[in-house]
């Protein structure tokens, strides 16, 4: 059985699969840690616009004219692409889908005039975590560190004209977080850490300090 990748709009009838189980799963990981609306507002913060031509793109992985997965971008600077709403059908996975589906993104951000590629995956998401150190990607957050600290952990990597040119942007300070996700700071005492030239020092994550 042949399969395609199309591109697709997230309104599409066959794009609905991925937007009604990326909210399943999403729900069933954060609950509304992330967006006190719970996923599907999260899922919909964008309009559908975002991720079409010329600036975006939204792709649909079909198998016999079921969808199996997908994936889609948007113009988040004039070099630098953000990849959104990479998905696989939970019955098909460990088949190199979603693999083959940040490829094709890739393929066409670079088509579009992109150089770089920016994306982010969630702390209780460690296969995505996986999946884009095996295609390259450069982390930028510390992977020793617990990954809740994060929150979310973004990624880098150059495509087209720059690919393999090595990444530069500065790492993500754990416990640090924006204004609009302070909310879903981890809950948990300071950290106690020996300090230069002995003696101890308390490092606060969560809210502003560090």
């Amino acid at each position: 059985m042949t399969d395609l990748i199309v591109e697709s709009t997230p309104t599409a009838p066959e794009a609905q699969p991925l937007v009604e189980d990326l909210i399943r799963e999403y729900d069933g990981r954060y609950g509304t840690r992330f967006n006190p609306e719970g996923a599907r507002a999260e899922v919909f913060r964008y309009p559908p616009e975002t991720f079409a031509r010329p600036d975006g793109n939204f792709v649909l992985l079909l198998r016999g004219g079921q969808t199996i997965g997908g994936g889609a971008f948007m113009r988040l600077d004039g070099e630098t692409a953000e990849f959104k709403r990479i998905w696989t059908d939970l019955r098909f996975r460990r088949q190199g889908l979603a693999r083959r589906i940040v490829l094709a993104l890739e393929e066409k951000a670079a088509e579009q005039g992109y150089t770089r590629v920016y994306l982010t995956t969630g702390f209780r998401q460690p296969e995505a975590v996986g999946l884009y150190l095996g295609l390259g990607y450069r982390p930028l957050f510390d992977p020793s560190e617990d990954p809740e600290l994060y929150l979310t952990l973004p990624f880098e990597k150059h495509i087209g004209a720059l690919a393999g040119k090595p990444g530069t942007s500065p790492l993500k300070v754990p416990g640090v977080y924006p204004p609009e996700l302070a909310h879903a700071a981890p809950k948990r005492p300071p950290l106690t850490r020996e300090a230069p030239g002995g003696g101890l020092s308390q490092v606060r994550f969560g809210g502003a300090l560090s």
